[in-house]
């Protein structure tokens, strides 16, 4: 069987075991590890499709649940699919709406059968099953498609992960056997199982048997520490074949995508960049600062000096800080636009270092630059990888 995208392994880094790739799509060619920014609801917060292709971006996401309560996946599939719809030459990647289920919390309720739900927009009663996620992604015609599954909360009790984690297996059974356009929109497989090595090892082997062309690893990032994080993917990624991506669900902090990477991740997202962009932070060569702040009211200098995205070539903190004082949209769009290029350019940086074989080398660099200083001896395992 053709599938629509495929993975081609160029080189393993001799220092760390990060792998160089490409992927392949409809839609273009993908160099990995790659970041890809974030369009909920069929758009990139801020940002125009022609500002990401300036900056780098060959894939971004597009959220099933959101999309299929507005505008409706019926009407993406009558304006010819997501790519036509937001004017976006790339690949995209569908998540599944099992994410955005699970943080309903209270006005949900998953059976066997699928998710019960009410919406956020209008309180109407949803329904979203294994076969409904795929007829919509089918209605949005994203390059990837990924399974519906359920994302177990942080913390939960071993038994609760067990059967969520048996639950999503078979959803990804029913997902695969209701999939059709294999040859233009690939379906990943997606690993689940909290933070039990055993059931995610158990996860990881069961949802490879049943062949996808590329896994997912769900359900981290969701407010375990970040050694807990690391120490899953130490055991489950190796289990995952060499020949297909393997994509890290909802991270996108500095250190997590260089982390990531250095444990064999290749693809990662997140809403990292855009939602603290919205908050007036910024990240820079030398760490995460907040522009709105009083004191770089009279700084005239670029958001970051070794930066050269078009926020810092042209704008200063200072003007920056005034027009988000001045509730002025503008400035939204600059600290989003710098942070998205930040981490667009931080990938590349990671690739250059796996093909010259000194990622280790980098990573230290980078922290040590970007102020986090020794991990090994911060205390907050939560937090020094951001």
């Amino acid at each position: 069987m053709k599938h629509a995208v495929t993975y081609e392994l160029k080189h393993v880094c001799k220092q760390t075991g990060a792998r160089l790739g490409v992927l392949h799509t409809p839609h273009g060619d993908i160099e990995t590890p790659v970041f890809m920014p974030v369009g909920t609801q069929g758009t990139v917060k801020g940002m125009s499709p022609e500002e990401l292709t300036s900056m780098g971006a060959k894939i971004i996401l597009g959220n099933t649940y959101h999309l299929h309560l507005r505008p409706g996946d019926e009407i993406v599939a009558e304006a010819g699919g997501l790519h036509k719809f937001e004017n976006w030459p790339g690949a995209i990647l569908t998540d599944s709406g099992g994410f955005q289920v699970f943080s309903l919390g209270g006005i949900r309720k998953i059976k066997e059968e699928g998710a019960y739900f009410r919406s956020h927009i209008d309180g109407s009663s949803k329904f979203i099953s294994p076969e409904i996620a795929m007829d919509i992604q089918h209605n949005l015609g994203s390059d990837i498609m990924m399974c519906f599954d359920e994302c177990a909360p942080y913390p939960c009790e071993y038994n609760y992960a067990k059967r969520s984690m048996e639950m999503t297996i078979r959803w990804a059974k029913r997902c695969k056997d209701h999939h059709h356009n294999v040859e233009t929109q690939s379906l990943f497989g997606i690993v689940q199982g909290s933070t039990y090595k055993d059931l995610r090892m158990e996860s990881a082997r069961r949802t490879v048997e049943m062949d996808f062309p590329g896994y997912a690893i769900g359900g981290l990032s969701v407010g375990e520490p970040a050694d807990i994080m690391y120490d899953i993917l130490e055991s489950t990624v190796p289990l995952l074949p060499e020949d297909k991506p393997r994509y890290l669900m909802g991270v996108g902090t500095p250190g997590y995508l260089i982390e990531g990477s250095k444990r064999g991740i290749d693809m990662f997202d997140c809403v990292y960049p855009t939602r603290i962009g919205r908050n007036g932070t910024i990240m820079t060569s030398h760490g995460r600062i907040i522009v709105r702040d009083k004191k770089y009211e009279h700084d005239f200098t670029p958001m970051d000096p070794e930066c050269d995205c078009y926020a810092c070539r042209n704008y200063t903190k200072a003007y920056i800080r005034h027009l988000i004082k001045a509730n002025e949209l503008l400035g939204l769009r600059l600290t989003t636009w710098h942070n998205l290029h930040f981490l667009l350019k931080l990938m590349e940086n990671i690739r250059e270092a796996i093909a010259n074989d000194c990622l280790g080398d980098f990573a230290e660099e980078f922290y040590a630059k970007y102020g986090m200083g020794l991990q090994k001896n911060n205390k907050d395992k939560t937090d020094i990888y951001k």
